[in-house]
């Protein structure tokens, strides 16, 4: 059996048990009914994510996914190619927005090259970054397909063993993502899933003008047109309409969910992948916890097709993880919640009048 196929057998729902004994405390605790609101939703999640009435999010990681994208030669975006390249180097130094707010949180940072077109032979070499190569940047999606099914397996399984690699040191993932030119793979992905039409779902990405926005929504709509994607054959998305990144996230979400770990679910590519993941196993939305609302266009139509409701709206659209590393707080907020607040019992506290 392959690697993806025992993957997603391994995946199963969130135990009802462990939620139902964390609702039955969360319901005791010193405060009215409910009041911390979606911290105690959060809270009774990773109960049942993890089994357990202490559930385990110390060891943060967030795995930031990098590759490049052949549609660029399309004109969708403002930076160059080579710029995935030097901002892994940038993400290597610390200086990145992601290495800030990963900081705060305690989290760690490991940059993975799923397909970067420059040469990182070397960081990888000195055990910087993760080498899960699937070559130098994916094929053009606006004049065919961005990858071969085979390759998409193996690059979802790379995304898998990403997951395994960093597991025994990780209690709470994020995903992450760097690559120029992903934001048009990631909402071609995302209006193939949702059946949105592109002018829908093609945001500015990195700050594109009107006529830019109006360039990137055809080349999306081209895409869509050429390669024909399949909306319920998650290998087929990513083949056709994908990016070696894109397919790494997917592979790291079905990853923990199989090892009952939670995942919190960056912005629009990291959507993007996580509705991949989707389209192969239902039961991994059960492990995801989605971050944040993005700025990008099309966002909020990918969320509500994954049945996630963010857990902040900051307006953010950097991508890298960021907002992802925001949210750790609030996953460990939700912990404590849970585990150290008194019921009225322990703290022999009268109740509300009935």
């Amino acid at each position: 059996m392959s690697l993806l196929k025992s993957t997603i057998k391994q995946i199963v729902p969130q135990d009802s048990a462990s939620r139902t004994k964390a609702k039955a405390r969360l319901e005791q605790l010193t405060m009215p009914h409910w009041a911390l609101g979606r911290l105690m939703d959060l809270a009774e999640d990773l109960a049942g994510m993890t089994r357990s009435m202490h559930p385990p999010v110390a060891r943060k990681t967030v795995a930031v996914m990098a590759a490049d994208h052949g549609v660029t030669a399309e004109g969708v975006s403002k930076y160059l190619q080579e710029v995935t390249a030097q901002m892994i180097y940038n993400f290597v130094k610390g200086g990145a927005g992601i290495n800030a707010l990963a900081r705060l949180a305690g989290g760690r940072v490991v940059v993975v090259d799923m397909g970067v077109a420059g040469d990182l032979s070397a960081l990888a070499g000195e055990g910087k970054i993760l080498s899960k190569r699937m070559g130098a940047g994916t094929d053009n999606i606006a004049r065919g397909p961005a990858m071969s099914r085979d390759d998409a397996v193996r690059c979802i399984e790379m995304g898998i063993e990403v997951a395994r690699d960093l597991g025994p040191d990780t209690d709470l993932f994020a995903t992450g993502d760097m690559g120029i030119g992903n934001s048009t793979a990631s909402a071609a992905v995302i209006a193939a899933v949702t059946g949105r039409p592109a002018d829908e779902v093609v945001g500015r990405g990195a700050g594109l003008d009107d006529d830019q926005l109006a360039n990137k929504i055809k080349v999306v709509e081209r895409c869509l047109e050429v390669n024909q994607p399949n909306p319920a054959d998650g290998v087929d998305l990513l083949a056709k309409i994908g990016g070696f990144e894109i397919g790494g996230i997917s592979g790291l979400v079905l990853g923990a969910a199989a090892v009952q770990k939670p995942v919190l679910v960056d912005g629009f590519a990291s959507t993007a992948g996580a509705l991949i993941a989707q389209c192969l196993s239902i039961q991994v939305t059960d492990y995801i916890i989605s971050a944040h609302r993005s700025a990008e266009q099309g966002h909020g139509a990918a969320l509500e097709h994954l049945g996630k409701q963010p857990l902040l709206d900051l307006n953010l659209r950097l991508g890298e993880g960021t907002g992802a590393a925001l949210a750790m707080n609030l996953v460990e907020a939700a912990v404590r919640i849970l585990t150290e607040v008194a019921t009225f019992e322990e703290a022999s506290v009268s109740r509300a009048n009935q």
